[in-house]
């Protein structure tokens, strides 16, 4: 079995962590190769030197942000290295993947990681598209319930949806975990967020609590791992608060794993989320969590079973939920243990692969016997 990952990529985010679990978890029977669009700023991509321990990686040249010219090239790949079948991830890739298996004549498998709630117009008629473009893939499976339910408000035929329920390398994040050392005495507490920086990550309410925190305490400091367009006004905003100096923005990290197991604290505020992976790893790797009560993020955290959850744009509770995990870290570290646990059990990335390749072997059965 050939299986094409498929993806439209613009950095090493959760989606494309995810694409590396599901590959390397695949059984020895599966050839998992990667292709991705060539485009500009897009030359030197992790996610390709990650993946060629696993498999074969192709480019799929582009002109401009969208090319339709790139499905014939893309169709080509396919039938040039025998591919079975193509999964799809975000909205380019999936308007391009399902144009080119069609082509092809091969199934194509499209899963969602998250829908984004933009307010530019032209992004949103984007967003559109990609998501009709669902309707014409062979099976739809998100990663979530929450984002199974909004599939469906695309009219995707019901025989086309299947449930599998994401997961993460949790082996990678456990080897970390284990060299974690206690802090010097009266070292600043940590409070992080991993994760890419675009609107639905809300992350101006961080920056609005952590300052409010600050004024009272300063025995605090705010770590940001990522990237992505809103990071330069973001670090504009962050430049105007009095707690600007205990802020940092440190970009993209090939050590992000050892700077998450130092965090005291794991916040999270976005407005929209599928099943964040940085949340999964925070709890796998046992950090305290604080994060807006949103569908996806409450497959993941129990209230005051295994992290804090306050409604949406609680401002006031957020703030308290903060402090409570930063003064009682007996309860906090039971809350994590909690975590940990749960995760662990649920969201493994082996499990995660082992369901999709019975699926693809379901799909192959029945395309050979028609």
């Amino acid at each position: 079995m050939k299986i094409l990952q498929f993806i439209c990529s613009t950095g090493f985010y959760g989606a494309e962590r995810w694409v590396l679990a599901l590959s390397k978890h695949m059984p020895s029977n599966v050839t998992s190769e990667l292709a991705v669009t060539l485009e500009p700023g897009t030359e030197d991509l992790e996610l390709v030197k990650q993946f060629k321990p696993i498999g074969k990686t192709h480019h799929v040249p582009m002109h401009g942000r969208f090319d339709l010219g790139a499905v014939k090239k893309l169709a080509t790949l396919i039938k040039d290295n025998n591919i079975d079948i193509i999964h799809t991830h975000g909205y380019k890739s999936d308007i391009l993947g399902v144009m080119a298996a069609k082509k092809a004549g091969i199934p194509c498998v499209v899963t969602p990681h998250g829908f984004e709630n933009a307010a530019d117009l032209k992004l949103r008629l984007f967003i559109w598209a990609g998501c009709q473009a669902m309707r014409f893939a062979d099976k739809v499976v998100p990663l979530s319930k929450q984002l199974l339910a909004d599939v469906k408000k695309f009219n995707v035929a019901e025989h086309k949806l299947a449930y599998i329920q994401n997961g993460v390398d949790l082996s990678e994040v456990e080897a970390v975990r284990v060299t974690k050392k206690p802090k010097p005495e009266n070292s600043k507490k940590v409070i992080g967020f991993v994760g890419q920086m675009i609107s639905r990550k809300n992350i101006t309410a961080i920056l609005d609590c952590f300052d409010a925190l600050y004024k009272k305490r300063q025995d605090i400091q705010l770590v940001f791992l990522g990237d992505g367009e809103d990071r330069p006004k973001l670090e504009s905003y962050a430049d105007t608060l009095d707690s600007e100096h205990a802020i940092s923005f440190l970009g993209f990290r090939n050590d992000r794993l050892e700077q998450l197991r130092d965090f005291d604290m794991f916040v999270m505020t976005s407005t929209l989320e599928g099943i964040p992976r940085c949340l999964m790893e925070a709890c796998a790797m046992e950090i305290p969590v604080s994060a807006y009560d949103i569908a996806g993020i409450d497959q993941l955290i129990t209230h005051k079973e295994s992290g804090l959850l306050t409604p949406l744009h609680n401002t006031e509770q957020l703030q308290k939920d903060w402090e409570t995990l930063l003064d009682d870290t007996d309860y906090a570290q039971q809350l994590a243990q909690n975590a940990r646990n749960f995760v662990q059990e649920h969201f493994s990335a082996q499990r995660m692969a082992d369901e999709y390749y019975a699926l693809f072997s379901t799909m192959l059965n029945e395309k050979r016997h028609g």
